[in-house]
């Protein structure tokens, strides 16, 4: 689950790939979104890499501790 000030929610995160899909800017859209091109890029990587999956939230747990 995002926490409440998250800019891109899974719903958002769809919209972001639905606009970027049509043809538009990733520049563009993430100005639109307000969110950073790098944010924008990511989310598209992950999307194309794993699918709906990708677009899922992760948890930012650290895989290992020292």
């Amino acid at each position: 689950m995002s926490h409440r000030n998250a800019r891109l929610t899974v719903h958002g995160r769809r919209l972001l790939i639905t606009r970027v899909l049509t043809g538009r800017p990733v520049a563009h859209v993430a100005a639109e979104m307000g969110i950073s091109r790098a944010t924008a890029h990511k989310w598209i990587r992950r999307w194309r890499c794993e699918g709906e999956a990708g677009l899922a939230d992760r948890s930012s747990r650290p895989l290992t501790t020292p």
